[in-house]
């Protein structure tokens, strides 16, 4: 992403113009938008024309609009982003007050105003803007016929391809089917590797499977490699590293990057942080529950008697519609740095921000023990969702 213009008032009213220069930063555009906030952009309008003998025809144009926003959809997968508003600047092909969508793009500016940029929003744009965020690991999650390629970037877990072979049996005396399935297999999944990853930025390809099908695939992956003369899989082949997992689904992801040995070579990811600091939690709830919260009433109590060390919070819990409850979790993220301590905002799209979300989306390891906190509370969180 990149920022071209930044003009933040006094009151904390104001916009900014960026450019959206990959897929990703349209998932952190979705997450600097509101409702009630005002997007211009240019984007195709039908237009009807009528000519001097009375024809009537109509042509698509490109104009710039000005859109209160009303409903934001986001596709997580194809990473594309279309804002409906009603139309709030003066238009020659579009009347005030009339509907329209915009469906925002790559290398194409948009200007976002907003009432008030509050803490969150302004940390969102410095990382969305900042170029050492990118999707600098991969993996390859595997088990016999399955396998999921999975791009890990600093915002989201984006599945890039998943490659499903049946593989036959072996039988007495005869193992040529489920050998001849088996490479048709190993080289689908090589191909989704040389299409879906660009070894530029990517630092580290996890390859994880139970058993030996991981080594038996690198060896198939290499052999290939130097067969074809294929010079991309050769010259990075010190960035594979082989991981056990349980299975070849998503899901096994997150026990990937918990692994020690994974985390200490993904150690300057921001997903690496925040598995990191979500097995922290976990560990201190089982051994010392009351340093660990969570839950927005809980975590609260514990912030007013400064107790947290590190906050833990999803991404979700911002887009909420309410003002008063968005501003409630703000206030909170403000509060907790003010005492010094660490904040982790989570990515919903991430397997880490998954897991949290199932906790109401906020917790805390604490400083220091508060016993009275785990006792069950009426408010807890009825307005969180």
């Amino acid at each position: 992403m990149k920022l071209l213009h930044k003009d933040i008032e006094k009151d904390n009213g104001g916009q900014v113009t960026l450019i959206p220069e990959e897929a990703e930063d349209m998932w952190h555009t979705y997450n600097l938008l509101q409702v009630g906030d005002s997007l211009r952009a240019s984007t195709f309008r039908k237009v009807q024309t009528e000519s001097s003998t009375g024809s009537v025809g109509s042509s698509r144009v490109r104009t710039t609009l000005t859109l209160c926003v009303e409903t934001i959809d986001f596709d997580s997968q194809a990473c594309q982003l279309r804002v409906k508003g009603t139309n709030i600047q003066e238009n020659q092909y579009v009347k005030m007050g009339a509907y329209h969508t915009i469906e925002l793009e790559l290398n194409r500016k948009f200007t976002l105003a907003k009432k008030v940029w509050d803490s969150v929003v302004l940390d969102r744009i410095e990382q969305a803007c900042d170029p050492a965020q990118k999707a600098d690991v991969a993996a390859v999650v595997m088990q016999e016929g399955l396998a999921n390629l999975v791009l890990v970037t600093p915002a989201m877990t984006l599945l890039r391809a998943k490659v499903e072979v049946t593989i036959p049996r072996k039988r007495k005396g005869s193992c040529a089917q489920h050998d001849k399935a088996l490479e048709r297999f190993y080289e689908a999944v090589m191909q989704g590797i040389l299409r879906h990853i660009n070894f530029d930025v990517v630092k580290c390809v996890l390859v994880a499977s139970p058993g030996f099908v991981k080594d038996q695939f690198i060896s198939y992956l290499f052999r290939e490699a130097v067969r074809q003369d294929c010079k991309v899989l050769l010259e990075n082949r010190p960035k594979f590293m082989l991981v056990h997992s349980s299975s070849g689904h998503k899901y096994s992801l997150k026990e990937i990057l918990t692994d020690p040995a994974v985390t200490s070579r993904l150690s300057d990811t921001k997903a690496a942080g925040e598995v990191k600091a979500l097995e922290d939690f976990h560990k201190m709830l089982q051994h010392e529950p009351d340093r660990a919260v969570y839950g927005l009433a809980h975590v609260e109590k514990a912030n007013e008697a400064m107790a947290i060390d590190i906050l833990l919070i999803s991404d979700e819990l911002f887009r909420h519609q309410d003002v008063a409850t968005r501003g409630r979790y703000v206030k909170l993220v403000d509060s907790v740095r003010d005492n010094a301590g660490t904040v982790r905002i989570f990515s919903s799209l991430h397997v880490s921000g998954e897991q949290l979300n199932q906790l109401s989306g906020v917790a805390g390891i604490l400083r220091f023990p508060i016993a009275d906190l785990s006792e069950p509370e009426d408010d807890s969180s009825s307005d969180e969702e």
